[in-house]
């Protein structure tokens, strides 16, 4: 049964860079009669000593003219390509959207912009629950037609809390998202989603952490304002880094300006990073972000 007229396919793999890769990847799927409709690959080229270098390869493929369907191609694919060189590798349907649960405390402008993206059809996602540990939310989230789920969380009650959470993401959630979430989530939390939770926050760290960042950086005169949006690991704020904006501010700016222009680089930097995430352009290479786009 060949695929449909409007279908893509997306291939996304990596391992040891060795000569002939590209040849072998593309020659099966030309074998098959996929047409490749967009690839970009990367091979590092700062292997450390005794490191070899890695290939990195994302392609979306016309299927129209493959005979066999996908599973019956990404079997083959498994046994001619992806085992003689050791890939970690995925062959998907494009159209499948990934399921997002968005985590947020009080503010409201990452989570709004994500909500409003999604709604109006530009970023290929679901969003089927937003959790916070405030009810101030519930009306605007509700507005989109998103479940809500109001879980209070105190220092005594964090494992319970997050244990009511992982009930309410249930088992078929893809990424998660903290939209200003202004919660330490656990290891084990974050095990459960491994390279799959997103964070944002300021740029300002290391230089102004803690509370009030904004009020701090202008305080010091700060001359630009940035947000960064990584992967949240155990270790606060030091996941690998997905995407990084900047603005420039001057001494005209007031304290109200700096925080106004540091949620629209936040909202932009984020959605960026969900929308990268969500077309498999995100290869985690050790502690690095390697975007293919």
């Amino acid at each position: 049964m060949a695929a449909g007229e409007n279908e893509l396919w997306r291939l996304v793999a990596h391992c040891r860079d060795r000569p002939g890769i590209n040849a072998t990847v593309f020659s099966y799927l030309a074998r098959h009669g996929a047409n490749i409709v967009q690839a970009d690959q990367h091979v590092t080229q700062d292997a450390g000593a005794g490191e070899a270098s890695r290939y990195f390869v994302r392609a979306e493929i016309d299927p129209a003219r493959v005979e066999a369907p996908l599973d019956e191609v990404a079997r083959g694919f498994s046994e001619e390509v992806a085992g003689a060189f050791g890939m970690e590798w995925r062959l998907v349907d494009a159209a499948r959207r990934q399921r997002v649960a968005v985590l947020v405390s009080r503010a409201e402008h990452c989570l709004l912009e994500l909500l409003w993206r999604w709604s109006r059809g530009h970023l290929p996602i679901e969003i089927p629950v937003v959790v916070s540990n405030h009810d101030l939310l519930r009306g605007q989230v509700e507005a989109f037609g998103v479940r809500y789920e109001h879980l209070p969380v105190t220092p005594g009650t964090r494992e319970e809390q997050e244990r009511a959470m992982l009930e309410a993401l249930g088992e078929d959630i893809d990424l998660v998202v903290l939209a200003r979430y202004m919660q330490v989530l656990s290891r084990d939390f974050l095990d459960r989603y491994p390279s799959r939770v997103i964070n944002i926050h300021h740029s300002f760290l290391p230089a102004f952490p803690g509370a009030a960042p904004y009020r701090q950086a202008f305080e010091r005169g700060v001359k630009v304002i940035g947000a960064t949006a990584h992967y949240a690991t155990e270790e606060l704020d030091e996941g690998p880094i997905i995407e990084q904006d900047v603005a420039r501010i001057t001494h005209r700016d007031l304290f109200e300006d700096l925080v106004r222009i540091g949620r629209e680089v936040e909202r932009s930097v984020l959605a960026r990073a969900v929308r990268w995430h969500a077309e498999d352009r995100i290869f985690v290479h050790g502690r690095r972000v390697i975007v293919l786009r």
